[in-house]
């Protein structure tokens, strides 16, 4: 890597040519000359550096005498007034460092730029995630400022084994990425594992954040849906996982936090189970469970029933279909499967001011109407629009739409091959669930499969917490 030119008339026009300051009109270079004519240059990005605090640096540094300027390391511990103070000779380092956000200062005669950690981030309120909302929780969230989401972590474990080690990802983007973990209670193994695959991630840019980053560390094959990351933008759930053992990655411009290692277990929980009474979260937790198996099950044992009504009990005898519709059961659903996903689009695109008429023209036109034109029956309009409000009772989205491709496909076996597509299209499900592995190499099943009697009974009921 080349390092930087002790002359200030050599190595600022290198660094103004390589910022292209002539075209970057963000890109702010300030000549100034200190005590006995000393010359030298600070380099910063406008709208990253905090205005007031720069003032006042450049104040204290123009009533220096001479003797503060002997060298790098004599200035950077007697002559500069700030705490965040690093020095800097490599030239490409001092490059990522400015565009980073940081103000680097070139002196004549040194070899080493000096680094001022006096940046700011244009950013929003910790508001509370809305999607990962509580009753009785904090709420604050993680925000798009890496730095900031540290301190949320922070604030909640006071704990000098608490450690954040910060990598760069991408040979483009320069994406700083954070491990979070707590150095007494964390698999050492799994750690070195990730540090090696963010070390070593051959990527130009990490585009899409968070996403990008987990398909740098894990390139999942496709046809596997089921998500391998737990993702939350609450800080407390964040906190709450380190102090378990487990691994959080923080990236830039996101505000959500990726926790490792992840089964199916631990992607079903949520915040809501410890802000109430261990029976109370116990209750939710199973609730969870059992909607996640209602949605998978109840339109493909519908429609299995539908197709063959003499098995159906007397008891069952009200799911039968009351007239016959023009459009077969099968392609209703499949219709409609496609139909909710285009009302959840229609809902995240439609402006905050018209979704009062999107809800009307939904319910009534899209609902009413089309049982009464026939392309609907009033039975898998029904039984979708329960599957539809149970896929909003999971906490991971991503959860979710694994299940939802499952159930398509236990719909298509039923309507192909009736009872043998179902009892096929389950040993598969089960197949696949068996066959995944989490990022640590483990079972997606853990505790299930292997058993773990203990660690299973914390994940389907809510411990309470015993003093020490």
């Amino acid at each position: 890597m080349p390092k930087l030119y002790p002359s200030l008339s050599v190595s600022e026009p290198r660094l103004r040519g390589l910022l292209h300051t002539d075209r970057n009109f963000d890109v702010i270079v300030r000549d100034v000359t200190f005590a006995g004519g000393r010359q030298a240059a600070f380099f910063l990005i406008d709208g990253f550096v905090k205005d007031t605090l720069f003032e006042k640096i450049m104040e204290f540094l123009y009533g220096l005498d001479e003797s503060a300027f002997t060298s790098a390391d004599t200035f950077s511990r007697q002559g500069m007034p700030y705490c965040e103070v690093a020095l800097e000779p490599c030239e490409n380092k001092l490059i990522t460092a400015i565009l980073s956000g940081q103000t680097a200062l070139l002196i004549n005669g040194f070899e080493q730029a000096i680094l001022l950690d006096i940046r700011t981030y244009p950013q929003r309120d910790t508001a509370e995630p809305e999607k990962d909302k509580t009753f009785r929780g904090s709420r604050d969230g993680f925000v798009e400022t890496m730095v900031l989401n540290c301190a949320l972590i922070r604030r909640r474990i006071r704990s000098p084994l608490l450690c954040f080690e910060t990598f760069s990802v991408g040979t483009t983007s320069k994406t700083d990425v954070t491990v979070c973990y707590m150095d007494d209670r964390v698999d050492k193994e799994l750690l070195g594992k990730i540090k090696c695959k963010l070390e070593n991630a051959r990527v130009d840019a990490l585009t899409m954040n968070q996403e990008s980053l987990a398909e740098v560390l894990l390139p999942h094959k496709w046809w596997n849906p089921l998500p391998k990351f737990k993702y939350s933008e609450r800080p407390d759930t964040a906190a709450a996982q380190v102090l378990e053992g487990d691994i959080i990655l923080l990236v830039d411009n996101s505000p959500a936090a990726i926790m490792l290692p992840t089964s199916i277990f631990d992607i079903m929980e949520e915040a809501n189970d410890y802000y109430f009474p261990p029976v109370t979260g116990t209750y939710l937790r199973l609730t969870r469970f059992f909607v996640l198996l209602l949605m998978l099950l109840l339109t493909p044992c519908w429609l299995l029933l539908t197709q063959n009504p003499q098995w159906a009990p007397d008891w069952l005898s009200f799911v039968a279909l009351r007239e016959n519709p023009f459009v077969p059961v099968f392609w209703q659903l499949i219709l409609l499967e496609i139909g909710i996903d285009g009302l959840k689009l229609a809902t995240i695109n439609t402006p905050s001011m018209l979704t009062t008429s999107l809800s009307v023209v939904a319910g009534i036109v899209v609902g009413d109407f089309a049982v009464k034109s026939g392309w609907f029956s009033a039975e898998p309009m029904l039984y979708m629009a329960i599957v539809a409000l149970g896929s909003y009772n999971q906490p991971s989205w991503e959860l979710g739409y694994a299940f939802k491709f499952m159930r398509v496909g236990l719909l298509i076996a039923v309507y192909a091959f009736d009872l043998w597509g179902l009892i096929v299209g389950l040993v598969l499900i089960c197949a696949l669930l068996l066959c995944t592995k989490t990022f640590a190499g483990t079972s997606y099943l853990y505790p299930l499969v292997p058993f773990d009697a203990k660690v299973l009974y914390r994940k389907l009921f809510r411990p309470g917490i015993r003093s020490q």
